[in-house]
């Protein structure tokens, strides 16, 4: 009866009876990994942090990140010690995420699998990538009165940028304690963006302007002015853009410096290949896992399970929704001053959700006009979205940080 007493106490049974916040931790890790795997909702980072949640919320496994009330105590220790005193995935979390390396690093993958070709083409509809950063100031001021923080409520509303890695960096810098449940909110979202967006324009666009062919307004109205060396263009495109950006917004540059550093090591071509297929595979998948894994050890039921969580989540999509519109309302505006319209649809994607958020437009576009292809006119607002959200997340550090 002692050895089996003693096996009992070596399990988790115990503490899982008592502590059945833990529980509806493991359920949610289940659903989410539901979602990531049979769903296919953002399965390359929503399966790392559904599993990160998994390892957390078993007692006695020491695998989630500690409460950040030890915060202090621990930034003074070395990772040798984190490790030995708090685990492994502690050492992970002040190493890589804490320090905020791993979503520049993200970037610089996403920047090298990027093409800046369409919006290039038509810098005219990247404005609209601005107008859609619309949605995380709205939500910052909702946030403020529902009683958040500044710097929490700047983390919140990045959310509505659409990006998960500018989402993670700006809550890492901003609001710390608020990372686990901001980044379920902000990969949940975009995974969503197939629901979202044909949700909001349904509100706010009318048939005939979905059927708006853009073009047959290229043909109407065909450019004044084009590129003649476009490869050229897209060497010096990052160089200029990094140039401006350490200039404006300089907290910015972490982000955008990667994001463009990515990109020029694809463009310059066979010179820079290796380069380019280690940021785009290797050191891109290599983040990806401990940023999902590290950031899913922080979801545990004392930090989780709260109202404050319930407000973020209804505000990410608040965030998501107001971005989108944004974006519409600047085209109807644009169209009412110019001869040569622009499908609102363009407006819509101005969120970072690259290229999904440009093929759902598409999509919708081709059910009102099946010779409708808006595809590569939606990835030049879309495209220009990674760059505003990045520079917006700059502003709010620049702010609040």
């Amino acid at each position: 009866m002692d050895i089996l007493s003693r096996l009992y106490e070596m399990t988790a049974f115990r503490e899982l009876a008592a502590d059945p916040g833990a529980i509806l931790m493991l359920s949610l890790s289940f659903l989410l990994l539901y979602l990531g795997i049979k769903k296919r909702y953002e399965p390359l980072l929503l399966v790392p942090i559904a599993f990160g949640v998994l390892l957390a919320n078993f007692p006695g496994g020491h695998m989630n990140v500690v409460s950040s009330y030890a915060d202090k105590a621990i930034m003074e220790m070395t990772l040798v010690q984190i490790a030995s005193e708090y685990g492994i995935m502690n050492m992970l979390y002040y190493a890589l995420i804490k320090t905020g390396l791993l979503p520049p690093l993200i970037f610089m993958g996403v920047g090298a699998m990027t093409d800046f070709g369409p919006m290039l083409r038509n810098l005219r509809l990247a404005f609209f990538g601005a107008a859609a950063q619309l949605g995380i100031f709205i939500v910052l001021i909702s946030a403020v009165a529902l009683g958040f923080s500044l710097k929490e409520a700047g983390a919140l509303g990045i959310i509505g940028g659409a990006d998960g890695p500018t989402a993670i960096y700006t809550a890492i810098i901003l609001a710390p304690h608020l990372l686990g449940p901001i980044a379920i909110a902000a990969y949940s979202y975009m995974a969503l963006v197939p629901v979202i967006i044909p949700f909001v324009v349904k509100l706010m666009v009318s048939e005939s302007e979905l059927k708006i062919n853009m073009k047959e307004q290229e043909k109407l109205f065909p450019a004044k002015t084009r590129i003649k060396d476009l490869q050229k263009v897209k060497i010096i495109f990052p160089i200029i853009l990094v140039l401006m950006v350490s200039v404006l917004v300089p907290s910015a540059v972490p982000l955008l410096g990667l994001l463009m550093f990515g990109n020029l090591i694809k463009e310059v071509g066979a010179d820079t290949n290796r380069l380019f297929v280690a940021a785009s595979e290797t050191i891109m998948n290599t983040a990806t896992i401990f940023l999902g894994l590290s950031i899913g050890a922080t979801m545990t039921a004392e930090s989780f399970l709260n109202s404050q969580t319930l407000l973020i989540v209804a505000g990410g999509f608040l965030a998501f929704a107001f971005s989108i519109a944004g974006g519409i309302i600047a085209v109807k505006i644009t169209n009412m001053f110019s001869k040569k319209k622009i499908n609102p649809l363009i407006g819509a994607t101005g969120l970072s959700a690259v290229p999904m958020a440009s093929r759902v437009a598409n999509d919708i576009a081709l059910k009102y006009d099946p010779q409708n292809h808006l595809l590569q006119y939606a990835m030049s607002s879309n495209i220009s979205g990674v760059i505003g959200s990045a520079v917006a997340a700059g502003v709010l550090i620049s702010f609040l940080g």
